[in-house]
């Protein structure tokens, strides 16, 4: 669908509660959001999330100065959806790092406006020529998004077949900080995690997570909640997940960050990603007929 065929069907104007299309960079199409607690863009491409502003704050998610918005690339910052696995795929090392789904046009399916002022929106992506291969046998993913004062965000993965199917996946967000060394991860204390930049050695946290050097860690068995305290922007970001029980952090440092190319110079002072996954220990196996949720809900609060 062109974007004068998309507003045709599923554009808003409920009482304040307004949902459009317009053109996006790269020509790439984006829904625009208001309504009378929050506003939000979202990527067509990727049903990838770049911005959600609850009334009354600064933006909660972070987005690269230097993001590149181009048919079949992903963008730096936002909520990538990784999916159907996570990091490298285990056989083919020429598959895309983190899936295909954020690379991908996603369709929208319904929009609504809701009675208490929030937005929601429900996208689903089918196999497509450059990932047919790729794909899942017999499998189907919904991915739904309620825009308030609160976000939150429901990834579905549906078995259609008579064979288990197994997945990895993350909601890979990118939240906007006010200065990263004056920030602290909480609800991760006494968690085993994988340690990347240390081959993968399996360590424990011990207090908050701090960021003062480059940080990419899975922490395993973590269903529980987080907060990210920002003393620079004074508020909290509470993250709350159902569905996942494993927590990836990743901070690049500026070495890393510089060699990225896209993440812009002082771009790693402005960002941490926490991400709600399914990966390492903690892939999900899904039997036939069956579906598996990934559900996440952010809101900020002042301490």
């Amino acid at each position: 669908m062109n974007i004068d065929q998309l507003n045709n069907e599923f554009s808003l104007e409920v009482d304040g509660n307004n949902l459009c299309f317009i053109a996006g960079k790269g020509d790439i199409p984006r829904v625009e959001i208001n309504n009378q607690h929050a506003s939000a863009l979202i990527s067509l491409q990727g049903a990838h999330v770049l911005s959600w502003i609850p009334e009354g704050e600064e933006d909660v998610i972070w987005l690269s100065e230097e993001a590149k918005f181009s048919p079949g690339k992903s963008v730096r910052g936002g909520i990538p959806i990784c999916w159907p696995w996570f990091g490298a795929h285990e056989t083919s090392s020429d598959y895309p790092a983190h899936g295909f789904a954020r690379t991908t046009n996603w369709q929208v399916i319904t929009t609504e406006a809701l009675k208490d002022g929030r937005t929601r929106i429900s996208f689903t992506t089918t196999p497509q020529s450059a990932n047919e291969q790729m794909w899942p046998p017999e499998t189907s993913v919904q991915y739904q998004l309620t825009v308030g004062k609160k976000l939150e965000l429901e990834l579905i993965t549906h078995n259609n077949g008579t064979q288990p199917i197994e997945i990895g996946q993350a909601l890979h967000t990118y939240f906007n900080v006010g200065e990263i060394t004056d920030t602290k991860l909480h609800g991760l204390d006494d968690t085993d995690y994988l340690d990347k930049p240390d081959n993968f050695k399996r360590k424990v946290q011990h207090g908050p997570v701090t960021i003062e050097e480059e940080v990419d860690r899975i922490y395993l068995d973590t269903p529980s909640d987080c907060v990210i305290e920002d003393k620079k922007l004074k508020r909290n970001i509470v993250i709350i997940k159902c569905g996942s029980h494993s927590t990836v952090v990743w901070n690049p440092w500026e070495e890393v960050a510089k060699k990225m190319g896209d993440l812009g110079e002082l771009g790693y002072k402005k960002m941490l990603c926490v991400e709600s996954c399914n990966a390492a220990e903690d892939v999900v196996t899904i039997d036939p007929g069956k579906a598996h949720q990934l559900w996440v809900q952010y809101e900020v609060q002042r301490p």
